[in-house]
């Protein structure tokens, strides 16, 4: 069983019927929708045409966002319905960011994630949906695409078809009935100046004239839902962080493990880089949390989903301070020679290279889990963060040389460390913005970072600084003053966030319906 909509374009006369309905029905807050009808205009006057699309969640066999949802509030039905409970939600927006048909939103009054549910307490109850009901030109088909039988099967098997981005491969179960393929491609027909009733949102009028759009037919957006960005600063601040964190727990074992220093800055500051940033990471996690008194949830094995990325990082995070905890304490019993705990340092210097590593790395599978941002979905992003905990994490640590002093060799190895990162980040920035793409959407934000909004920032911010502090750091690994060090450690830092805050931002501009 596999319930669906067939929504037939060719009689929808865009009365909004179905909007109302809805927001009735699920007592949806003002600026909020679960279904909504899309303008698009075509042509110059007095040769115009508009064209509508009724959109919402497609309720897809293969739902991302039920996926990424860490606590399982988001869930598949038996009769293929995608539906939720926000008792479980934490408001992380995730899911938004794993859907790609924009169609999920933060309900203000529950500060829980919300969406078209097609009416399942109605189903349960042998009605229709409200929309169905409504509809004066009954141009929302429902009903069971699996049963043969069923009036909206033999409606889709003699009638052509088309749905939303196929491209993501989420097996979309609303199906679209003549409707207009720049009202059904997200980039194809941009806002120019205002909507028909309402002013359109800031973020589309940013993204506008950055959107390929259709040159032949001249589309422009006429009437559309707000696009706004779910995640801001405190995630991308929560990259660099994180990234701290992660490269002082590498760096400091492959320290340990790889030379005969056992200073204080190895054996335990080190580790205390670490907690400090993973505990400023996890507050500014909690902090982005829409319902940030339900974090507990993720801590609760019978409520996380296994499939997330968003929980399974949660656990590599608690490993990661775990273990630098135990190594701060071994290495603090060292030095006030408490004891030889030489070989507890070394096994825990074995154990913190691969939890540095996972640390710092799960957060290409996370993003990778949000289908929605194209630009995020990079084969090498993996690897882009091993780079980027290197460089920051060595520069953390040489910024801390001239307080604890350790000897000319280990500021020489920190040294290239911070080149080996610098120069690994702007390679592999290279072949993720400037390389080929494998969609539109990846495209245009790539394009906004090197080329649009965001290219004054990249390129004099997150590129030239990290460009100066991999050669102040060169020179002193190749015998200059440990200061340029010193220097080239705090460089790297802004170039860090400011490198995120690009990505993060760019890669949520384009618009997903």
């Amino acid at each position: 069983m596999r319930y669906g909509f067939a929504i037939d374009q060719r009689t929808c006369i865009g009365c909004h019927a179905c909007t109302v309905a809805c927001k009735v029905e699920h007592n949806v807050p003002v600026g909020k929708f679960r279904t909504w009808v899309k303008y698009v205009e075509k042509g110059e006057y007095p040769t115009t045409t508009r064209e509508m699309g009724v959109m919402r969640c497609n309720h897809c066999t293969d739902a991302p966002c039920v996926k990424a949802c860490p606590t399982q509030a988001l869930f598949i039905r038996d009769d293929g319905i995608v539906d939720f409970d926000n008792e479980r939600c934490i408001g992380c927006k995730t899911c938004m960011q794993a859907c790609p048909y924009d169609a999920i939103y933060i309900d203000d009054d529950t500060h829980t994630a919300a969406k078209c549910n097609f009416c399942a307490h109605r189903i349960d109850n042998g009605l229709e949906p409200a929309c169905v009901q409504v509809c004066p030109t009954q141009s929302i088909w429902m009903g069971d695409i699996d049963d043969p039988t069923s009036g909206i099967s033999k409606f889709l098997s003699i009638t052509p078809v088309n749905v939303r981005t196929p491209e993501q491969g989420t097996r979309p179960n609303v199906y679209y009935v003549g409707a207009d393929q720049t009202v059904l491609d997200p980039l194809a027909a941009p806002v120019q100046d205002t909507y028909l009733w309402a002013n359109a949102d800031p973020l589309r009028l940013e993204t506008a004239k950055e959107l390929p759009g259709d040159p032949v037919s001249g589309a422009r957006l006429t009437y559309n839902t707000e696009h706004a960005r779910p995640w801001g600063w405190r995630v991308w601040t929560y990259l660099w962080t994180k990234s701290i964190a992660a490269g002082a727990l590498l760096l400091g074992a492959l320290l340990l493990l790889m030379t005969m220093d056992r200073s204080t800055l190895v054996t335990t500051v080190a580790p205390v880089v670490t907690e400090v940033f993973l505990m400023v990471t996890a507050v500014l996690l909690v902090w982005d949390l829409k319902r940030p008194d339900r974090f507990w949830f993720l801590l609760n094995p019978a409520m996380i989903n296994r499939r997330s990325w968003l929980a399974i990082g949660g656990i590599f995070l608690t490993i990661g301070a775990a273990v630098g905890g135990l190594w701060f304490l071994a290495g603090l019993a060292t030095n006030l020679e408490m004891g030889d705990f030489s070989t507890a340092l070394k096994v825990l210097a074995w154990i913190a290279v691969p939890a540095a590593v996972m640390v710092a790395g799960y957060t290409a599978f996370l993003f990778g889990q949000a289908e929605g941002r194209d630009l995020w979905q990079s084969p090498v992003l993996f690897w882009h963060l091993q780079a980027q905990a290197i460089m920051v994490g060595a520069g953390a640590l040489l910024l801390l040389t001239p307080v604890f002093q350790p000897d000319d060799g280990t500021v020489a190895w920190l040294s290239w460390a911070l080149v080996v990162g610098v120069v690994a980040h702007l390679l592999i920035t290279a072949v993720e913005f400037g390389g080929k793409h494998a969609t539109r959407n990846a495209e245009v934000a790539a394009h906004a970072i090197t080329s649009g909004r965001y290219s004054r920032t990249f390129w004099f911010g997150s590129v030239l600084l990290s460009l100066v502090g991999g050669v102040l750091a060169l020179a002193t690994g190749l015998g200059a003053a440990s200061g340029l060090a010193v220097l080239a450690g705090l460089l790297v830092q802004p170039a860090l966030l400011l490198h995120e805050r690009v990505f993060v931002m760019a890669g949520q501009d384009p618009p997903l319906s």
